[in-house]
C-alpha cells in the first residue's frame, strides 16, 4: 500500500494522468466531484485539464474510462472553455468509446457528444461522427448513426445539418451488416419526419425493396410537424417557451412561427449534388445540331435530354447550348424536335434553377410563339419547359416578352399566354405581383375577355381569376372598372376554384415547392408581421390579405382609389369611384330629373329657376343652397339637381350674383352627395366655361375642386383640359392650367394621364396668348415637382427661347419636395391616409418612364454588326460599337428588343483592347438610360459581366465599370442584382480590385434596401473570406460592408455562416459580427408610414418632436416606429424605445419642471476610466466619424443617462436647437459651482459639443463657443490635463469649425485652440492642427497653417511634431496651393518659423519648386526685422500669443522704408559683393547679405548647437570640445536616425559661430575620407553645398568685415571648408549629385573669394587662395558636367547683368569656360546637349550679337562662339537635333549662328574654288589628321581673309600655333600678297603681347593657368606656361619668377613694392566696368602680391611636392601630383585640428 499513499497525496489533475488505473480513477472520481462544485463557468480551476479530457474518455482500463466519461460529461456541462476539447474529445468518443462492450459507456459516450451539441459544438461533433461512418468497425458505425439520430429528433434539422447526413445515407443501405442498414434505416424515418418528401430524391437510387420498407415506415410517420426539445445554451428563451407550452399541456400558437421556420427549411435540391454536363456533351453536338437529316439532329437531343435529366446541374456557361436548343424550338420544322428541344431547355431550367434565369428573356418569347402549334404533345413539352423556366426568373423579368406576345394574332397563342400568366400567378403573392405589374397584364387579358375566340375566353377569365385571388379585390378592381357584371362574376368563379402553390400546407406540392424559389422568402417579404402573418396569409387567402399588402405600400385607400388605376393607358375608363366600387349612374331624362328634384327642393323654387327677374332667380337660389345644405347624402339626387341648374338660362346666365351663387351650389352637391361622373359631365363644360370670368371664376374654380375630390382628380382634370382647349377663350384655358396646377398639389399626383396633359400643355405652349404659354411652363413646374428631370424629355424639341423658359421653371423647383396631399383623402380614409401615399409617389416614377415614346432598334442590330463588334481587327470592332453608340443616341428612349447586341457587347467587356472595355462600358451605362426600367431583363446576361470588369487592373476602366453599374442599378433596383448566385460567384473570384470595388458597392447600396432577396445569404462564406483577404482595402472594405449585410440577414444567421471557417478564421470573424453588430444601421422604412402609424389618431402637434428628432440626428424616421423586425434584429428594440420616451417630451417637462434644483452634472466613481476602457476595448464605438451616425447619438445618450440629470439630458438630446441653446445656458450657469462635476463628464460634454459643431443653427454653434472659452479657462485655472480620449474625440471638430465662413465664429475657435493649449501639450495640438491643414475647406487650411505659426512662435520649434524637418515640409507644400489665402498662410508661418530658427529653416524646408523659393525668399526678405530691436521685441511677444500671425508679424518687422535702403548702401561700403538682379529668378537668390547682417545680431540670442555623436555611421572621432552651451536634450530625439543626423551636421555648417562650423565641416571631411561611410553622404551633397555657400558669405559679409574676430580664425575656418569640398569632389559619384543652381551659387562664392583681396592680406591667405584654386579645378572636372556648364553659362549671364560686379568675375568664369571646352571632346556624350543649347539660347536671348559687341572686352563674344564651334565641331549636323528645348527659336540667333558655322565647315570641305585648300583637300583620302590640320587652317585663313572676322581669326590663328608649334602654315601665307603675310604676323605678336598681360592676371587671381593651358583657339593664353607642364615636369618656382620680372619691366613697371593701390571697395561701386586696357592698374596690386607670396612660400614647412606656387597649379595634369596634393591638403587639415586642441 506504500504506492498507494504516494498518489494520494497527489493534486487531482495529476492523478488523473497517473501510470496506476487506480490513482486514474480515484482522480477522475474527485475531479467528477470537483467539476460539479464549482459554480463559476469562467473559473480557472476548468483550464488545467483542458489537455487532459481527451485522455478522460479513451482510458484504456474500462473501469476507469466509464468514471472518466462521466467526468468528461460534468466538464463539458459546466466548464466555458470546454468548446476547445471538441474535436479530440468527440474523436476519441467515436474511436475508443463507441467499440466497448458496456452499454453504459456508450450511452455516456452518446451523453458528451449531444452535449457538445448544446455548447454549440454541433459542426465539429457532426464531423467526427461522419468520420466515424467510414470506419471499419460495425459497432463504431451503428453507434456513430444512433447518436446523429438522437441528435436530430432533440435538437432538429436547424441545428443538425442534414446535407452531408443524406448524401451518406445510400451507401449505409448498401452495408453487408444487418445492424448497420437497420439503424439507418431508423435514421432516415427521423430524417423523413423533418424533411418529408425532400428525402425521397437522394434516395431514389436504393435497393428497391429497402425502399418499399421505407416507404411504409414513412406512411406511419404522424403528420404533426416535430418540433425541438433540446435547446442550445444560446437558446434559452426558445427552452423556457417550450418548458411553459409542456406544463400547458396544449400546443399554444406560439409554436407556430417555430414550426413554421423549420418546415420549409431544407429543399430536396439542396440535399443534391451538382452535375457538370457541359464537357459531357458529345464532341460533335454544335455540328449534329445544325445537321441537315433530322435523325442526326435528334440524336445530339437525345443526348442532351439524357444530361439534363440530373436533378442539379453545376453552374456554367450555358449561353451556347441555349442558343440552339432555342433556334430548334423556334426555327426546326420537325415538331417532335421542337418537343425534345423543348423538353431539354424544362430540364436545363429545373437543374439550373435560378442560374437559369440569365437565359430566360431569350427563350421565352419563341417558346410563347411556337404554341402555335396544335399537336398536344408539343403543346405539353413547350407548357412544361416554359413553367420550368419562370420558376428561374421572376414574373417582373419576363413581362416584357409576354405582354409583347399577348397581343398576336393567333388564337392559340394567345390561349396558351394567357393559361401561361394564369400558372404563374399562382406561384406569386401579393408583394411580388405589385401594381405596377398587374396593371399592363389586366390590360391586356382584358382583351383577350373579349376575344372572339371562346378558348382565348376562358383562358383570359382563368388569368384574371388567379390574378384576383392572388392580389386580392382591392389591388385588381381598379383595372376590372370597365367589365360587365355578367363577365365580373365569370372572374370571380374562376377565382373561386383557383389553388394556389403558396396557400397549401406542404404535403401534397412539396415537388411545387421544390422547384419554387419564392416560397423560402414569403417571411421576408411580409414585412413586420414575421413569418406567422404570411403563414396565416397563406393558409386562407382571402380574408387576411392585409399583412402582405402593408409592405407593398398600405391598403389601398377607398378615398383616394387613384392610385390603383395606375395612369397611362387606361385613361378614363380604369377609374374608380369614390368607393372602392364605381358610382354608376346612367344618364336621366331631363323629366325624370325634374320628378327627383321636386321630391327634395320648395316648389318655389323650381318655378322660379327660370323666371326673367335677376332677383327671383336669385331668392330661388339661396332656397335651392339651404335645402341642399339640410339634405343627407344618401337623400340627395346628385344628378337631378345639377340639371336643374342647367336648365335654361343654365350657364347662359347673366346676372353674376346668380351665376356665383349657382357654381356655389354645384360645389356643395359635389361635397355633400354621392356624385358621379355623369353627373359631373353635365356641370363641368359649364364650369370650364366661367373659370376666366373675373367675378365668377373662383367659384367656379371651387366647384371644379369638389368635383375633382368626387370623381377623382385624374378624370375631372382630363375632362377639363380637354374642354378648356376645345373651345377659343385663353382666357378659360389660362386660368384652367392654373387650376390645374393647384389642384395637383393639393391632390397630389398619382393616376394622372401625363400623357393627355403633355399634348394639351403643347398645345398651350404653342398658343399666341402670353397667359397661356406662362400657365402652362407653371403647370409643368409643378409636374417636375413629382416628376422630376424626365419630364423635360418630353420638350426636348421645343424651341430654344421656350425650352430655356421651361429650364428656368424647372430650375425654381429644383430641390422643393412635392407637398403632401392634403385633398382625395379625407373621404372615406381616415388614419390610413397616408399609407399608400408613399407608394403612389414611387409609381409615378416608374409611370413617367413608362410613357415616353421607345423606338424599338431590333431591326438595326443586324447580323452584320454583331459580327462587326466581334471582329479580330480592334478598328472594325470599334466601328461596331461607334455605331451601337449612334444607334442608341439617334433613338433616345429604346424598347427592350435588342436583338442579339447583349451576347455581342458581353464578349466586349474582356476585350484585351482597354480602350473598347470602356467604350463598352459607357455604351452599356447610355443603354440603361435608354431603355429605362427594362433593363432589368438584361441585368444577369450583361450586369454581372460589367461587375466581373470591377476586378480590371487599370483604375479608369474600373471607375467606368462602377459608374455604368450604378448606372443600371438606378434604372433595375438592386433586386436582380442580388437574386441569385452571381453576385457570390463573382466575390468568390479573389481578385483584390474586383473585391473591393464589389464590396464598397454593395456597402453603399444595401443600407438603402427595405428588404433583400434570401441569395444575399450565399455572398457571406465569400465576406468572410475578404475579412482575411490579403490585401488591405480588401479587409477593410469587407468590414464596412459587414454590418449592411448584418442589417438584412441578421447577426444569428451570420454567425451560423461562420460555422465553416477555420477554428482560427471563426474566432476573429464572429468578434468582427460583435463589432459590426453594435455598429448595424436600422433598415430605411417609408418615411411617410412611420409618422401615421406612430402616432395613429393623436393631434399632430404630438409627433413633432419626434419627427423632428429624426431629422436632426440625420436618422430616418424608421426610429420612431417600434417595429418587431427591429426587437429580432438583436437588441436593436431599445432605440425604439429611446425615441418614444422622447415624443411626449412636452408634457413630463412641466411636471419635471419643480425637480431642476439638484445637480445636472452626478459624479460617478470611476465613470470616466470605465468608458475610457470600454472604447479601448471596443466594446463601443470610438467617437470617429464624418457625420454623427444615429448609433453615435445613442450611445452618447446612454453613457449621459447615469451621469447627467433626466431633464437636462432631454433638453440636450431635443429635436428643436432652441432646447440646444437652453441646455448649453443652463451648463454655463452650473460651470462654477459644479466643477468637479463637469470633469468627472468632461469626455461626454466635449463628445455632446462636438455633435452640436454639426448642426446648421449658428446661434448653438455661438453658444457652445462660449461655452468652451469659459470651460477651458476653468480648466486651466484647476490645472487639469485633457487625456488622450478627451483630446482625440474633440479636437478635430473643433479644428474642422476653423473653416467656418463667418468670421466671429473662426475668432471664437482661435481664442479657444489657444486656451487649449494650456491644458493639452502644444506639441499634441500641433498634430491635430497638421490634420486640419489637410482638409478641402480653404479656409480651414489658412487658418490651422496660421495657427501652426502661432504655436511654433510661443513654444519654439519643439512643437513641431514628428520633427521640425517633416512638419516644416508639410507646411511648405501648402506654399504652392490654389488658394491664395493659404498661400499667404503658409509663407507667414514658414516666415515666423524663420524668425524664430533663423537659416536652418531652408535645410528644414526640403526641396520646394522654384516658384514656390521665390515667393518665400520675397517674402523672408520684406518681413527682414530691424536687428537692434528684434530680439528685444520677441522676447516680449512670447508670453501672450497675438491672435493673428501677419498683424504679428507686421509689428515684429516694422522698419522704415529708408531704414533699408540706407542699410543696403551701408553693406555695399562695407564691400559686400551684391551679385543678385532681378533679371535672374533663380534658387537661392534671396539677399543673403541682408538676412546673414541681421542674423549676426539675432545670433546672440540663441543657445549654441549642441555637438552631435555620429556613432550609428561610425566610430567616434575625436573633435576638439566646443566651449559652448549645451542645447535642450529633444534633439537628440529628433535625429535618432543616420539622415537626420547628417542633416543636423550639415545644417551645423552654416552656424554663425566659427567653432561648431569647424566641428561640424571636420566631422563631415572624416565621413568623405572613408571609402566606405562616404555613401551616407548620398542625399545630401545639395544640402551641404548650400550650407558651405552660406557660410562663404557668411565669412565674406560679416566674419572678413568684423574687427574683433581673429582673422587666423578665418583662414582656419576657410581651410576647413576647402578641404572638406576637395574631399566631396574627390569621389565622383557624390560630386555628381549636386546641381545646376548649387554649382552656380557654390562657383559664385569660390570666385568672390579668389578676388576677395581681404583674404591676401590675412597671414596664410595666398595659401587660402591657391587650395581655392585647385578645388574649382576638381569641381570643373568632377561635378556633373551638364550642370556645372549650365551653372557657368547662367553665372556668366548674371555676372556680365549686374552692375556691381567686377569685370574680373566674368573674366574668371570665362576662363572657368574655357577649361570646360577644353574637357569637352572626352565628356561631350555624357553631357545633355538639349539643356546646355537651351542655356546658350538664353544668354544669347538676353545678350544677342549686339549687345555683347558693346562689352568693354571681347571674352564674352569668343568664349560664347569657341563653345558653340566647339560644340559643332564634336556634333557635326547632328547639334540641330538638340534644339528641343527651345520653345521659341526666333527669340536668338542661336539656331542661324549654328548653320553658319555647320555651312562654314561643310564649304570648305567640297569646295574647290577655294585656292588655299586645294592642296590639303580632305577629298583627297590621306591621313585624317592631317586632312584635319589643313581644314582649321583653312578655316582660320578665310576667317583673316574676311572683313568682319579678322580679329577672331588672328586670335584663333595664335591658339592654334601655340597648340601644334610645329604646324606649317607657310602653304596658306605663300600665295597671298607681302602685306597679307606682314598683317598676320603683326597681328599674332599683339596678340601675343595682349596675352602676356592678360594671362599674368589670371596667374595672380589664382586660377590655374591650365586652365588656358590647353584651350581651343580662341581661349586666352600665358606665355608659355603650358609647355613647362603638359607632359607633367614640374617647373621650379623661379622659372616663374624670372617671367615676372621680365613682364613687369614690359609693362613699364618697376619691381618694387606698392604701397598705394586702391582698395577693392572702391573698384566695386564704380558703375562702368574698367576697358580691358585698363587691366594694368589690377597689376600693381596683384604683383606685389606675388612677391609676398613667393617669399611666404619659401617660408612655409611644407613637402616639395605641395607646388600651389603663386596660384599656378602646375602639378595638375599629372594624377599623381594632383592626389599628392589632396592627401597634403587632409595632412594640413589634421594640423589645424590638433592644432585647435
Amino acid at each position: 500500500m506504500g504506492d498507494d499513499s504516494e498518489w494520494m497525496k497527489l493534486p487531482i489533475d495529476q492523478k488523473c494522468e497517473h501510470k496506476l488505473w487506480k490513482a486514474r480513477l480515484n482522480g477522475y472520481e474527485e475531479a467528477l466531484k470537483l467539476f460539479q462544485k464549482i459554480d463559476d463557468e469562467k473559473s480557472p480551476e476548468w483550464s488545467k485539464y483542458l489537455g487532459l479530457i481527451k485522455k478522460f474518455v479513451t482510458d484504456s482500463n474500462a473501469v476507469a474510462q466509464l468514471k472518466g466519461l462521466e467526468a468528461a460529461l460534468a466538464y463539458v456541462e459546466n466548464a466555458h472553455v470546454a468548446g476547445k476539447t471538441t474535436g479530440e474529445v468527440a474523436s476519441g468518443v467515436v474511436n475508443k468509446v463507441f467499440n466497448q462492450p458496456k452499454a453504459r459507456a456508450k450511452e455516456l459516450g452518446l451523453d458528451i457528444c449531444l452535449m457538445y451539441i448544446e455548447i454549440e459544438k454541433g459542426e465539429a461533433v457532426q464531423e467526427e461522427l461522419l468520420k466515424g461512418l467510414d470506419n471499419k468497425n460495425p459497432k463504431i458505425i451503428v453507434a456513430c448513426i444512433e447518436t446523429l439520430r438522437k441528435a436530430l429528433s432533440e435538437f432538429g434539422s436547424k441545428i443538425i445539418s442534414l446535407k452531408p447526413i443524406i448524401k451518406i445515407l445510400p451507401k449505409l443501405f448498401e452495408s453487408r451488416e444487418k445492424a448497420v442498414r437497420d439503424e439507418a434505416k431508423l435514421l432516415a424515418v427521423e430524417i423523413y419526419r423533418w424533411i418529408r418528401d425532400a428525402l425521397r430524391p437522394p434516395l431514389q437510387n436504393i435497393n428497391s425493396v429497402q425502399l418499399k420498407e421505407l416507404e411504409e415506415e414513412w406512411v406511419k410517420v404522424s403528420s404533426v410537424a416535430p418540433k425541438q426539445t433540446r435547446f442550445l445554451r444560446s437558446q434559452q428563451e426558445l427552452k423556457a417557451k417550450f418548458e411553459q407550452q409542456q406544463a400547458v399541456g396544449g400546443d399554444a400558437d406560439g409554436g407556430g412561427d417555430d414550426e413554421e421556420e423549420a418546415v420549409p427549411q431544407v429543399d430536396a435540391y439542396e440535399l443534391l449534388e451538382a452535375v457538370e454536363i457541359l464537357s459531357k456533351l458529345p464532341k460533335d453536338f454544335y455540328e449534329k445540331i445544325e445537321a441537315k437529316k433530322w435523325q442526326e439532329r435528334k440524336e445530339a437531343l437525345e443526348a442532351v435530354e439524357l444530361l439534363v435529366k440530373n436533378p442539379k446541374l453545376e453552374s456554367g456557361d450555358y449561353a451556347d447550348l441555349v442558343k440552339v436548343l432555342k433556334k430548334v424550338v423556334g426555327k426546326d420544322t420537325n415538331v417532335m424536335l421542337v418537343a425534345l428541344a423543348a423538353k431539354c431547355l424544362a430540364g436545363l431550367a429545373t437543374g439550373l434553377r435560378k442560374k437559369f434565369g440569365q437565359y430566360a428573356g431569350h427563350v421565352v418569347p419563341t417558346i410563347l410563339e411556337k404554341f402555335k402549334e396544335k399537336k398536344p404533345q408539343v403543346v405539353q413539352a413547350l407548357q412544361e419547359a416554359i413553367d420550368a423556366i419562370f420558376l428561374t426568373t421572376t414574373l417582373q423579368n419576363i413581362s416584357e416578352d409576354v405582354l409583347a406576345v399577348m397581343d398576336n394574332k393567333n388564337p392559340t397563342i394567345k390561349q396558351q399566354t394567357s393559361l401561361f400568366i394564369a400558372r404563374s400567378f399562382r406561384h406569386c403573392t401579393p408583394s411580388t405581383l405589385p401594381k405596377s405589374l398587374l396593371k399592363p397584364f389586366c390590360a391586356a387579358l382584358l382583351k383577350h375577355i373579349n376575344d372572339s375566340a371562346p378558348e382565348v375566353r376562358d383562358a383570359g377569365f382563368e388569368a384574371l381569376g388567379t390574378a384576383l385571388k392572388v392580389a386580392g379585390e382591392k389591388a385588381v378592381n381598379p383595372f376590372l372598372a370597365d367589365v360587365d357584371k355578367l363577365k365580373l362574376d365569370r372572374i370571380k368563379e374562376c377565382a373561386e376554384k383557383v389553388e394556389l402553390v403558396y396557400g397549401k400546407k406542404t404535403g401534397g406540392t412539396a415537388e411545387k415547392k421544390e422547384g419554387k424559389p419564392i416560397t423560402g422568402k414569403t417571411p421576408a417579404l411580409s414585412g413586420a408581421g414575421g413569418d406567422k402573418e404570411t403563414k396565416d396569409a397563406a393558409t386562407k387567402p382571402g380574408p387576411l390579405k392585409k399583412a402582405p399588402a402593408v409592405k407593398s405600400g398600405g391598403p389601398p385607400k377607398k378615398g383616394k382609389p387613384a392610385a390603383a388605376a395606375g395612369m397611362g393607358g387606361a385613361g378614363a375608363k380604369g377609374k374608380k369611384g369614390p368607393e372602392t366600387k364605381e358610382i354608376f349612374e346612367s344618364e336621366l331624362s331631363i323629366e325624370v330629373c325634374e320628378e327627383k328634384a321636386a321630391t327634395v327642393l320648395p316648389a318655389s323654387c323650381i318655378q322660379q329657376l327660370d323666371s326673367g327677374n335677376w332677383k327671383e332667380r336669385l331668392a330661388c337660389m339661396e332656397e335651392f343652397q339651404k335645402a341642399v345644405e339640410l339634405m343627407e347624402r344618401s337623400e340627395m339626387p346628385c344628378q337631378a339637381l345639377v340639371r336643374m341648374l342647367a336648365k335654361k338660362p343654365g350657364w347662359k346666365e347673366t346676372n353674376f350674383q346668380v351665376m356665383q351663387m349657382k357654381l356655389h351650389i354645384v360645389a356643395l352637391i359635389a361635397q355633400k352627395g354621392n356624385f358621379s361622373k355623369t353627373s359631373a359631365q353635365v356641370v363641368l363644360d359649364g364650369l370650364v366655361d366661367k373659370v376666366g370670368d373675373v367675378k365668377c371664376g373662383s367659384n367656379a374654380k371651387e366647384a371644379m375642386t369638389a368635383i375633382a375630390e368626387a370623381c377623382q382628380l385624374p378624370w375631372t382634370a382630363e375632362q377639363v383640359v380637354a374642354m378648356a382647349f376645345s373651345q377659343k377663350n385663353p382666357k378659360n384655358q389660362s386660368e384652367t392650367l392654373n387650376w390645374l396646377s393647384n389642384a395637383i398639389k393639393e391632390f397630389g399626383f398619382s393616376g394622372l394621364n401625363v400623357k393627355a396633359f403633355i399634348s394639351n400643355v403643347k398645345t398651350a405652349l404653342a398658343a399666341t396668348n402670353p397667359a397661356v404659354r406662362t400657365s402652362a411652363i407653371t403647370l409643368l413646374g409643378v409636374m417636375y415637382l413629382y416628376m422630376g428631370p424626365p419630364l423635360r424629355m418630353f420638350f426636348e424639341d421645343e424651341k430654344p427661347a421656350l425650352l430655356s423658359q421651361i429650364d428656368a421653371e424647372f430650375e425654381k423647383m429644383q430641390g422643393q419636395t412635392a407637398p403632401t396631399p392634403t385633398r382625395g383623402i379625407s373621404r372615406h380614409s381616415g388614419g390610413g391616409g397616408d399609407d399608400g401615399e408613399e407608394e403612389e409617389q414611387e409609381d409615378v416614377g416608374n409611370d413617367v418612364v413608362d410613357l415616353l415614346p421607345r423606338t424599338d432598334i431590333g431591326d438595326k442590330i443586324t447580323a452584320e454588326l454583331v459580327s462587326k463588334i466581334g471582329d479580330k481587327n480592334w478598328k472594325i470592332r470599334k466601328e461596331g460599337l461607334d455605331e451601337v453608340t449612334s444607334i442608341i443616341n439617334d433613338a433616345k428612349f429604346i424598347q427592350p428588343n435588342i436583338g442579339e447586341l447583349p451576347a455581342a457587347l458581353k464578349s466586349r467587356l474582356n476585350d484585351s483592347n482597354k480602350i473598347l472595355v470602356q467604350q463598352t462600358l459607357s455604351i452599356l451605362q447610355q443603354l440603361a438610360t435608354a431603355m429605362g426600367p427594362n433593363i432589368k431583363q438584361h441585368v444577369k446576361n450583361l450586369g454581372i459581366p460589367v461587375i466581373t470588369v470591377l476586378g480590371d487592373s487599370k483604375n479608369n476602366v474600373r471607375a467606368a465599370a462602377l459608374a455604368t453599374v450604378n448606372a443600371w442599378a438606378e434604372q433595375t433596383g438592386m433586386k436582380e442584382w442580388l437574386e441569385g448566385e452571381d453576385l457570390a460567384e463573382e466575390l468568390k473570384k479573389e481578385n483584390p480590385f474586383l473585391r473591393q470595388e464589389l464590396l464598397g458597392w454593395l456597402a453603399e447600396k444595401l443600407p438603402t434596401l427595405r428588404s433583400v432577396p434570401s441569395d444575399l445569404l450565399l455572398c457571406v462564406p465569400h465576406l468572410y473570406s475578404c475579412l482575411e483577404d490579403r490585401n488591405g482595402d480588401v479587409r477593410k472594405k469587407a468590414q464596412d460592408a459587414l454590418p449592411f449585410f448584418m442589417m438584412h440577414l441578421g447577426f444569428e444567421k451570420m454567425a451560423k455562416a461562420t460555422s465553416k471557417l477555420k477554428p482560427t478564421s471563426k474566432d476573429q470573424v464572429l468578434a468582427m459580427l460583435e463589432k459590426a453588430k453594435a455598429n448595424m444601421p436600422a433598415k430605411p422604412a417609408p418615411p411617410a408610414k412611420a409618422s401615421s402609424r406612430v402616432v395613429g389618431g393623436a393631434a399632430p402637434a404630438k409627433f413633432q418632436p419626434a419627427s423632428a428628432l429624426a431629422e436632426d440626428s440625420g436618422s430616418n424616421t424608421m426610429e420612431s416606429k417600434p417595429d418587431p423586425k427591429k426587437a429580432k434584429a438583436g437588441g436593436t428594440s431599445s432605440k425604439a424605445k429611446g425615441v418614444q420616451g422622447k415624443k411626449v417630451l412636452s408634457k413630463p417637462n412641466l411636471k419635471e419642471d419643480d425637480d431642476k434644483s439638484g445637480p445636472i452634472f452626478i459624479i460617478v466613481p470611476n465613470g470616466k476610466e470605465q468608458r475610457m476602457k470600454d472604447e479601448k476595448g471596443l466594446k463601443v464605438l470610438k467617437w470617429n466619424f464624418t457625420t454623427p451616425r444615429d448609433e453615435y447619438i445613442e450611445q452618447l445618450k446612454t453613457q449621459m443617462s447615469s451621469c447627467v440629470a433626466k431633464w437636462l439630458q432631454d433638453e440636450m438630446f431635443h429635436a428643436d436647437f432652441q432646447h440646444h441653446n437652453k441646455a448649453l445656458a443652463v451648463m454655463i450657469e452650473h460651470l462654477e459651482s459644479e466643477k468637479d462635476g463637469v470633469i468627472s463628464c468632461l469626455d461626454l460634454i466635449l463628445k455632446w459639443l462636438t455633435l452640436r459643431f454639426f448642426d446648421t443653427n449658428t446661434s448653438v454653434l455661438m453658444k457652445a463657443l462660449e461655452y468652451l472659452k469659459l470651460l477651458f479657462n476653468l480648466l486651466s485655472q484647476e490645472e487639469y490635463h485633457l487625456t488622450e480620449n478627451e483630446a482625440s474625440s474633440f479636437i478635430p471638430y473643433l479644428i474642422l469649425k476653423v473653416g467656418e465662413p463667418k468670421d466671429v465664429i473662426r475668432k471664437d475657435v482661435r481664442a479657444i485652440l489657444n486656451r487649449m493649449c494650456l491644458i493639452y501639450p502644444a506639441s499634441k495640438m500641433f498634430t491635430f492642427i497638421m490634420e486640419g491643414t489637410k482638409s478641402k475647406n480653404s479656409k480651414q487650411r489658412a487658418e490651422c497653417l496660421e495657427e501652426l505659426g502661432c504655436l511654433v512662435e510661443s513654444y519654439g520649434m519643439n512643437v513641431c511634431q514628428p520633427t521640425p524637418g517633416k512638419a516644416l515640409k508639410e507646411m511648405a507644400t501648402h506654399i504652392g496651393d490654389r488658394d491664395n489665402t493659404v498661400r499667404n498662410a503658409a509663407l507667414n508661418t514658414i516666415v515666423t518659423v524663420y524668425n524664430v530658427h533663423g537659416d536652418q529653416v531652408f535645410k528644414l524646408i526640403g526641396n520646394l519648386s522654384e516658384k514656390d523659393m521665390s515667393m518665400l525668399e520675397e517674402r523672408i526678405k520684406r518681413s527682414a526685422k530691424r536687428p537692434s530691436a528684434a530680439p528685444v521685441r520677441q522676447a516680449e511677444d512670447k508670453p501672450q500669443r497675438t491672435q493673428s500671425i501677419s498683424a504679428n508679424a507686421g509689428m515684429l518687422r516694422k522698419g522704415p522704408a529708408e531704414d533699408m535702403s540706407s542699410k543696403l548702401n551701408q553693406n555695399r561700403n562695407m564691400g559686400n559683393h551684391s551679385e543678385t538682379t532681378h533679371a535672374v529668378p533663380r534658387e537661392f537668390q534671396l539677399d543673403l547679405d541682408e538676412i546673414e547682417n541681421d542674423n549676426g545680431t539675432v545670433r546672440c540670442e540663441m543657445p549654441a548647437l549642441v555637438q552631435h555623436k555620429l556613432d550609428d555611421i561610425f566610430e567616434p572621432v575625436l573633435i576638439p570640445e566646443p566651449k559652448i552651451r549645451a542645447v535642450s536634450p529633444h534633439f537628440d530625439d529628433m535625429h535618432s536616425n543616420t539622415a537626420s543626423t547628417i542633416n543636423f551636421v550639415i545644417s551645423q555648417v552654416a552656424s554663425g559661430d566659427i567653432n561648431t562650423s569647424i566641428q561640424a565641416l571636420a566631422q563631415i571631411d572624416e565621413v568623405l575620407r572613408q571609402e566606405d561611410k562616404a555613401e551616407a553622404m548620398s542625399g545630401h551633397i545639395d544640402q551641404f553645398l548650400i550650407a558651405t555657400f552660406m557660410q562663404l558669405r557668411l565669412i565674406y559679409n560679416t566674419h572678413m568685415a568684423d574687427e574683433k574676430l581673429d582673422k587666423d580664425e578665418i583662414v582656419k575656418l576657410y581651410s576647413c571648408i576647402i578641404g572638406s569640398m576637395i574631399s566631396l569632389f574627390q569621389i565622383e559619384s557624390l560630386a555628381r549629385e549636386a546641381s545646376t543652381g548649387v554649382l552656380k551659387d557654390l562657383m559664385h562664392g569660390l570666385i568672390t573669394l579668389m578676388l576677395d583681396s581681404r583674404v591676401e592680406d590675412v597671414e596664410e591667405g595666398e595659401q587660402v587662395i591657391r587650395s581655392v584654386n585647385l578645388l574649382v579645378v576638381k569641381v570643373l572636372e568632377k561635378s556633373d558636367q551638364t550642370n556645372i556648364l549650365s551653372a557657368l553659362l547662367v553665372l556668366l549671364q548674371d555676372s556680365l547683368l549686374a552692375t556691381a560686379s567686377s569685370p574680373k568675375f566674368s573674366e574668371l568664369v570665362m576662363k572657368c569656360l574655357w577649361r570646360m571646352v577644353r574637357l569637352l571632346p572626352e565628356t561631350i556624350n555624357s553631357i545633355n546637349l538639349d539643356r546646355i543649347l537651351l542655356d546658350i539660347h538664353i544668354f544669347m536671348k538676353v545678350f544677342p550679337k549686339e549687345k555683347l559687341k558693346q562689352c568693354k572686352s571681347e571674352f564674352p563674344i569668343r568664349t560664347l562662339k569657341t563653345l558653340l564651334h566647339t560644340l559643332c565641331k564634336l556634333k557635326g549636323p547632328k547639334i540641330l537635333d538638340h534644339l528641343t528645348m527651345i520653345d521659341n527659336k526666333n527669340e536668338s540667333e542661336l539656331e542661324a549662328h549654328l548653320c553658319r558655322v555647320m555651312k562654314h565647315s561643310m564649304d570648305q570641305t567640297g569646295s574647290k574654288a577655294d585656292k588655299d585648300t586645294e592642296k590639303g583637300a580632305s577629298r583627297t583620302e590621306e591621313k585624317a589628321s592631317k586632312a584635319k590640320v589643313n581644314d582649321i587652317l583653312a578655316e582660320i585663313f578665310k576667317k583673316i581673309g574676311s572683313k568682319e572676322n579678322t580679329k577672331e581669326g588672328l586670335a584663333e590663328l595664335y591658339e592654334y600655333k601655340k597648340k601644334y608649334s610645329d604646324a606649317d602654315i607657310e602653304p596658306f601665307l605663300k600665295n597671298s600678297s607681302q602685306f597679307f603675310q606682314s598683317y598676320v604676323e603683326r597681328g599674332l605678336r599683339l596678340i601675343e603681347t595682349e596675352r602676356e598681360g592678360k594671362g599674368r592676371i589670371a596667374a595672380s587671381t589664382g586660377i590655374s593657368s591650365q586652365m588656358e593651358g590647353t584651350c581651343v583657339p580662341a581661349s586666352t593664353h600665358t606665355v608659355s606656361s603650358s609647355i613647362g607642364n603638359t607632359n607633367g615636369e614640374e617647373v621650379g618656382p623661379s622659372v616663374y619668377l624670372e617671367r615676372l620680372k621680365i613682364l613687369r619691366q614690359r609693362c613699364g613697371l618697376d619691381n618694387a613694392k606698392q604701397e598705394d593701390r586702391p582698395p577693392l571697395t572702391s573698384l566695386l561701386s564704380k558703375p562702368a566696368l574698367p576697358t580691358v586696357a585698363s587691366s594694368t592698374d589690377m597689376l600693381h596690386s596683384k604683383l606685389s602680391q606675388l612677391r609676398e607670396s613667393r617669399e611666404q612660400y619659401q617660408h612655409l614647412d611644407l613637402d616639395s611636392n605641395q607646388t600651389h606656387s603663386s596660384g599656378i597649379g602646375t602639378t595638375l595634369a599629372s594624377p599623381s601630383s594632383a592626389a599628392a596634393n589632396i592627401d597634403d591638403l587632409k595632412k594640413r587639415l589634421e594640423r589645424i585640428k590638433s592644432s585647435r586642441k
